[in-house]
Parts: structure tokens; C-alpha cells; sequence
């Protein structure tokens, strides 16, 4: 309770006396027929040098107001799309003269060759470094239209995606993935399955969020928000991309978004469909020893896998404006996709003199279809335009899935004698009802200060069936000894209050969320299995601070401290403890007894206007959850455990800057000392790695309708869990001719280009064996796109879509 009240203390001291007055610029802006402008951008400048002050968008009624301003004489730059833009007199705020109300704004109709214009030389720039995020427009990516979404993160600067398509962001793993604000309540391969899924042509932005603040989920060490496209502008609206690439197998990723905005009225669609086909080759030396350290024996194991995967997603909504003040919207996503493959496999097992005892053969084939639904009803209500607003929603999430696995597994004596063959059938279908409700209440106060605080719950109830059919002569057996039924019930209740003051140099946030967790899970029993029950409860307390101090008059240079505590809860699937069989050397399982992991960091950034970024940072981790291996004869059990904690010291560098007029360039550099100790299966654990990663962006622009990008990746080795993965990179290169004023687009591009993204991996601290593998897969392809823009642009939106209140979910199931 002490720790609390100095908490509250510090909220206090954040909120200005309310009898302070305020310095403000309100007005209202219109076009020539005296119909409102909602959506307007509006601009304050300083008359002296025309810098930058502040910024805001005008509501549904084309009104405005910026506050909190300073003595001092400014401008104000007003522009909308189709409309001429306006730059206003001088205006000047003093001790006599603290609030201007202007007269109505009128702006006059562009011409359309203008309009041309402005398409042709507007160009959003790839990345915008705010200081407590890093904004990445994919438009300006150009490979983006033959990528699907995996793909274009694993090109995102700071992103890097591992061989089992786990995400990490600036050399943090444990990421929160967010579509556009919500959680797909998703992770592993069932994330990974999703995104794939997603056209690369419907996405708008990625948000890089390292450092969370109280309002988002406590889950994960940072935030990924994926933005889909949503035109900011009235009238009928949209775009159409259509892509294909080429490796050994062909793909192709398209997408339609279309808009519909009158009056009151906003209605959009994002559609895409993708088409995948893929290979992965593992080779696997295992050895294995006896106590006193000799070689036992040896297993030379191949993994050849093929499969292709279809996806379909329809991103759906509208939005209706009730007032002035209030607007509801509705959100329908759906998302269909089929998968099929087929893993083949073979196995040469040694004697400790080399000799060959056994060979093994055999594969699995099979695949899933999977079919997402998503709902949202969501409520925006401002209460003046000086930033005072509630929002909230309720999601309804319902996922279904239905796999089936055919097994074979063949042994064979050095002779080609067969000695057994095993038959057996995998069926998985598996339900997911979510639920979840949300509202944040913010409350700007007087000279820069603001209060915010809000509340979420959620209730995720997994129903997973995963059943096992001995089989012969085409018939199938149940067998209840390697069957399992899985149900899950999990509830989080939380609460957040953030606090926010900014004064001349120094600006400050402090924030404190609490999360209560329960969990129930319930492994059902049969003839052969005796069932099991086990529950969790645990609440948590995560507070967050943040402050910057900018010196310089200009606010050229800022320099930010910043410390938050994390959770990292694992899936439901970690805690299944049902064992899973992939070929016949590899079993994997969950563990009921796993619990969630904690992290603290403490980070000092610096920024020197767009160009230069820079982070230090201390993260600790405690009860780390681990992928451990265990060696049963001569198969691995891969498992998840716990183990007492780990750290990591980094140093992340980005630099961005146009080197002349046609070469603009992005070059950022990571560098880390990781360290991980505690007992693995009664083995002591203490590793320690310095780890480094360098991503180069090179943009070029060769006239003025065509550009081109060549950007390269390299990753020094890394280590997860008990596997060591040697350094690698890869290249990456793109051109782009924009074609039909500019609405219209061709684009090539060549991915991995001397196909040396490959996984060298090698094991640490296993007891009485180890292991070396290679892994590589599809990643040196070319591909060609096309995109259009199409519609006629009428006026500005009534209002920027909401992506409703659902923010700051966590992708665990």
C-alpha cells in the first residue's frame, strides 16, 4: 500500500491546477458550398521560421482547437484533399490576447491537374521515428505487393522472424501481434498460418511499439500493430494489387480495398486472397553417449516437407456518426484458409562403432482448414474537441479448426529385411470462443497534462481434441493410450490509470496496470487415461514510467528514460501435457506446471530529429519460460519449462538519411550481450552470448516514375532454448514503375537472392547427446506485381476510423 500511495502522489504532482489559463486556436473549416470538412489537417507553425508546433484533425462538424500553446506568433497551415491549400495570416497569442476564436475557413476547389499534381510528388516516407515508436508505411515498401504478411515483417526494419515463425522486435522475443489494434488472440504456428494467410497489399502501416505504455495488455516484451488499409478520404474509393512470385514453387498475394463514405456514413472492405506452396529440408546428425561421455550410438535423420496453403480474408466494417460527437462502428472479419502437406522422411541409425543398425522410413501426410470469425461492436463519444473522449467495445472471436495427420513409420535392417511398420492416424479438431470487453476514458487537463484510465476482461474457453487411430488394411482403431481431450478455461480482469504532463523541455508519464489472471484446465480422461485437473490464479502489478528532456530550444535533440514490467503467460497449448509424435526420433509436449514469465526493463533513448535514433537498455528476466530436450533412448522430447531467469544488455542504433536528392538510406545496427543460468532437467544452465544484428535499407528514386530499393540482413549467431544458430544473411532488391498518373503501379522484385538464409544450428547443454541440423526453405525468389488506385475523391472523411478500443490483446492461443 506505501508503494501505491507514492504512486498516487506522483499522479497528483503530474495534474496542473485547474484555474491556470489556457492559450488557444479554434475555428471551423468548410469548402466553397459551406458543407463542413471533417478530416481536415491542420497545422500550427511558428511565423518566424515556419517550424512545426503542433497538429490536429478536424471532427465531423470541420471543427478544430488547439491548446496549451505558448506566447508567441504562428500560422496555420490548412490542407484537404481536392481543396486549394490555405496558409493564414499571422496570429499572435499574448497575456491580452490568450484565445482566438477565427471566422469559418473557407477552402476553394483544387483543379484537377493540381490534384495530378500532388499525386504524383506525395510520398509517404518508409519509416517515421516517433520517440516512443517507430511507424513503417508498407506502401512505400515495394516489394510489399508480392509478400504476403510474414514476409513483410521479416523485412520490416527491427523485425526478425526465426525458422518456426516466432517474431521478435529489436532483439526481443515474446512480441504482442495486434491487427489493427486487437489481438488474434493467436502465437506459434497458428500466428504464423494467419499472417501468411494476409496479402501484403492490404496493409497500410506497421507500428513498432518497444516500450508499451499502462494502457496496453501487460503481455509480451513489446507491440507489433499491423494496420490494414482504411482510405482517409470521402467519396468511392479503393485500391487492387496483384502479385506473384516465383522459387521453386509459385505463390501469388492479392488484395482489394474499397471505401464508401457519404455524409454520415463510412463503409470499407479489405479482401485478399493468397496462395502458398513451400519446402523445408532438415538434416539432423544426433549423437548420443553414455555416462562416462562415449559414444553410444548415432542417428543421421532428413525431414523433407512440402505444402501448400490457401488463405482468404475479409476485413469488413462501417461506421455511422449518431452526432456530432458519437459514432458507432461495426467490424466483420473473416478468415478461411486450407493447408495440406506431406513430410517424408529417413533415418540411418549407428552402432558405436559406426556400423549401421537400423534404418528407418516413413512420413506423415495430411493438413487442416481453418475458419476465424471475428465480430466487433464498437462506441467513440467526444466530449468537446479539446481531446476529452470514451471509447468502447465488446469482441466476440470464434475459431475453429479440423486437422488430420496420416503416420507411417517403417524400420529395416541393414539387409532390407523389414522389422515393423506402424500405421496411425491423427484427427484434431479443435474450438475457440473469446470474449472480451473494453473502455478508456481520456481526460486532457489544463497546460499539457492529461489523465487516462480504463479496464478490459476477458474470457477464452478452448475446447481441443486430439485422437488416435491405430490403422490396418484401411481400417481405423481407436487408441484411448495415445488419445487426448483438452479443455481450457482462462479469465483476465484488468485496470489501468496513466498520467501524462509536458512541460517547456521535460515531458512525463507515469502509468500502473493491474491484471488478475485465472485458469482452469481439464484434461479429460477415457478408458485407457486417467483425467486431470489444475488451476492458476495470480495477480500483478505493472507499472510503467517514462520521461524526456529535449535541451535545445528547437526540440532537435530528445533524450528519454523509460522502465516497464512485462508478463509473458504461455498458450494453452504449452500447458496441454499430452505428448505429440512428429516422426519417429521426435516427440513434443506441454506442461501443465508451467508458469508465466516476468520481465523488467530499464532503457535510455536518444533522438536527434528523423535521422538518428538510439536505445540502451538493461532487461531482466525471471522464471524464463524454456524450451528444454530430453533424451529418451534415441528420441528427443521437446518440452517447455521454467527456469530461474536470464538477462540481456542493448544497444540499438538506427540512422536514416538522404544522402543526396535520388539515395535515401536506413542502416540500423543491434548489439547485445544475452545470458541465461539455472538448472535444465537437473543440469546447470550458464550460457552467456554477445549477439549482433545489422539491417541495411538502401531507397532510390531514378526519376520521376521510378524508384527502387536494395537492402540486405545479417544476423551473427543467436541461441533459443538449446539450440545455437550460426550467422547468416540475406539481399534483397526491388524496382518500381508507377504508371497512370501515378495510380497505377508495376513492380519486380528478388528476394534472398543468393539463397543463403539458411538455419545451422547445433545443441547446448543436453544431457548424454547432442545435435546438429541445417533447415533451409523457399527463400530465394523473384516476383512481379501490379497495383491501381481507383475512385473518384469528393471530400474528406467524416471521421478517421476507430479501430475500436480493443488495443492491446495478447496472441496466446
Amino acid at each position: 500500500m506505501k508503494n501505491l500511495s507514492a504512486l498516487f502522489m506522483l499522479f497528483l504532482y503530474a495534474i496542473p491546477a485547474s484555474g491556470q489559463s489556457v492559450h488557444a486556436i479554434s475555428g471551423t473549416v468548410k469548402d466553397s458550398g459551406n458543407e463542413a470538412l471533417p478530416g481536415t489537417t491542420v497545422k500550427l507553425l511558428k511565423a518566424q521560421d515556419s517550424t512545426f508546433v503542433k497538429g490536429e484533425i478536424t471532427d465531423v462538424s470541420g471543427k478544430f482547437l488547439i491548446s496549451g500553446l505558448e506566447n508567441g506568433t504562428y500560422l496555420l497551415d490548412i490542407s484537404a484533399l481536392g481543396q486549394k491549400k490555405y496558409v493564414s495570416v499571422p496570429l499572435t497569442l499574448d497575456s491580452a490576447h490568450q484565445q482566438i476564436q477565427l471566422p469559418v475557413i473557407i477552402l476553394l476547389p483544387a483543379k484537377s491537374i493540381e490534384l495530378k499534381e500532388v499525386t504524383i510528388k506525395t510520398k509517404k516516407p518508409l519509416i517515421e521515428q516517433e520517440i516512443d515508436r517507430t511507424i513503417v508505411n508498407v506502401e512505400s515498401m515495394i516489394s510489399s505487393a508480392t509478400s504476403n504478411t510474414m514476409e513483410v515483417l521479416e523485412k520490416t526494419p527491427g523485425v526478425s522472424v526465426n525458422a518456426n515463425g516466432e517474431i521478435s522486435l529489436n532483439g526481443r522475443s515474446g512480441v504482442l501481434v495486434l491487427i489493427d489494434g486487437k489481438s488474434t488472440y493467436m502465437s506459434g504456428a497458428d500466428l504464423s498460418a494467419y499472417l501468411k494467410s494476409l496479402p501484403g497489399g492490404l496493409l497500410d502501416k506497421i507500428e513498432l511499439i518497444d516500450n508499451p505504455s499502462a494502457k496496453y495488455d501487460a503481455a509480451g516484451n513489446a507491440v507489433i500493430d499491423i494496420r490494414l488499409k482504411k482510405n482517409r478520404v470521402g467519396g468511392f474509393t479503393g485500391s487492387v494489387s496483384a502479385g506473384l512470385s516465383q522459387g521453386r514453387y509459385a505463390r501469388n498475394n492479392d488484395a482489394l480495398n474499397l471505401n464508401y463514405n457519404y455524409k454520415k456514413l463510412n463503409v470499407f472492405a479489405n479482401l485478399g486472397y493468397g496462395f502458398e506452396k513451400n519446402y523445408s529440408k532438415d538434416v539432423f546428425d544426433r549423437r548420443f553417449y553414455n555416462s562416462n561421455t562415449e559414444l553410444n550410438s548415432t542417428v543421421d535423420l532428413t525431414n523433407d516437407q512440402v505444402y501448400k496453403n490457401r488463405g482468404f480474408n475479409a476485413n469488413m466494417g462501417v461506421d455511422y456518426a449518431v452526432s456530432p460527437k458519437t459514432t458507432l462502428g461495426l467490424v466483420l472479419n473473416l478468415n478461411k484458409s486450407k493447408r495440406d502437406g506431406e513430410l517424408g522422411y529417413e533415418s540411418r541409425n549407428y552402432n558405436a562403432s559406426h556400423q549401421l543398425a537400423v534404418v528407418g522410413t516413413g512420413g506423415t501426410k495430411g493438413g487442416d482448414t481453418r475458419d476465424n470469425t471475428g465480430f466487433n461492436l464498437n462506441v467513440l463519444h467526444k466530449f468537446n474537441t479539446a481531446g476529452r473522449e470514451l471509447a468502447a467495445d465488446v469482441n466476440y472471436l470464434h475459431y475453429v479448426n479440423n486437422g488430420t495427420q496420416f503416420l507411417e513409420n517403417l524400420a529395416i535392417d541393414p539387409q532390407g529385411s523389414l522389422l515393423s511398420r506402424d500405421e496411425f492416424v491423427y484427427r484434431i479438431p479443435s474450438d475457440i470462443d473469446i470474449y472480451t470487453a473494453k473502455a478508456d476514458y481520456a481526460h486532457p487537463l489544463k497546460n499539457k497534462a492529461k489523465i487516462e484510465a480504463g479496464f478490459k476482461s476477458s474470457i477464452i474457453h478452448t475446447d481441443y481434441t486430439f485422437n488416435y487411430f491405430d490403422r490396418e488394411n484401411d481400417s481405423e482403431t481407436i487408441n484411448n493410450t495415445q488419445s487426448n481431450h483438452f479443455k481450457y478455461h482462462e479469465n483476465i480482469n484488468a485496470a489501468y490509470l496513466n498520467s501524462q504532463k509536458s512541460w517547456k523541455k521535460i515531458g512525463l508519464q507515469l502509468g500502473l496496470r493491474v491484471e488478475n489472471t485465472n485458469i482452469e484446465g481439464n484434461q479429460l480422461g477415457n478408458a485407457e487415461v486417467v483425467g486431470s485437473i489444475f488451476t492458476k490464479h495470480y495477480t500483478g502489478l505493472f507499472p510503467s514510467g517514462y520521461i524526456s528532456f529535449k535541451p535545445d530550444q528547437k526540440g532537435n535533440n530528445t533524450f528519454g528514460l523509460m522502465a516497464v514490467r512485462r508478463i509473458s503467460r504461455p498458450n494453452y497449448q504449452l500447458l496441454n501435457p499430452f505428448v505429440f509424435q512428429r516422426d519417429q526420433y521426435t516427440y513434443s509436449s506441454g506442461n501443465s506446471n508451467l508458469n508465466p514469465q516476468y520481465q523488467s526493463r530499464l532503457e535510455l533513448k536518444y533522438q536527434r530529429k528523423q535521422w538518428l535514433n538510439m536505445g540502451l537498455s538493461y532487461n531482466k528476466f525471471s522464471n524464463s519460460i524454456f524450451p528444454t530436450t530430453q533424451t529418451l533412448d534415441t528420441i528427443f522430447l521437446n518440452k517447455p519449462d521454467n527456469i530461474a531467469g536470464g538477462y540481456m544488455v542493448l544497444l540499438n542504433t538506427s540512422i536514416s538519411a538522404s544522402l543526396n536528392k535520388w539515395w535515401y538510406t536506413n542502416t540500423t545496427l543491434r548489439l547485445s550481450r544475452v545470458g541465461l543460468k539455472g538448472k535444465v532437467l537437473n543440469a546447470d544452465l550458464d550460457f552467456n552470448s554477445n549477439i549482433a544484428r545489422l539491417e541495411l535499407n538502401n531507397y532510390f528514386t531514378l526519376g520521376k516514375t521510378v524508384s527502387a530499393e536494395l537492402g540486405g540482413y545479417y544476423a551473427s549467431r543467436d541461441f533459443t532454448g538449446q539450440t545455437i544458430t550460426s550467422g547468416m544473411f540475406r539481399l534483397n532488391a526491388s524496382i518500381q514503375k508507377k504508371i497512370w498518373d501515378g495510380r497505377g503501379s508495376i513492380r519486380l522484385s528478388a528476394e534472398d537472392g543468393f539463397h543463403s538464409w539458411i538455419y545451422h544450428n547445433r545443441s547446448i547443454g543436453l544431457i548424454n547427446s547432442e545435435y546438429f541440423q541445417t533447415n533451409r526453405t523457399d527463400t530465394q525468389r523473384i516476383g512481379a506485381a501490379f497495383t491501381y488506385r481507383f475512385g473518384k475523391e469528393t471530400f474528406a472523411r467524416k471521421r478517421r476510423h476507430n479501430n475500436n478500443a480493443s488495443d492491446e490483446e495478447k496472441e496466446r492461443l
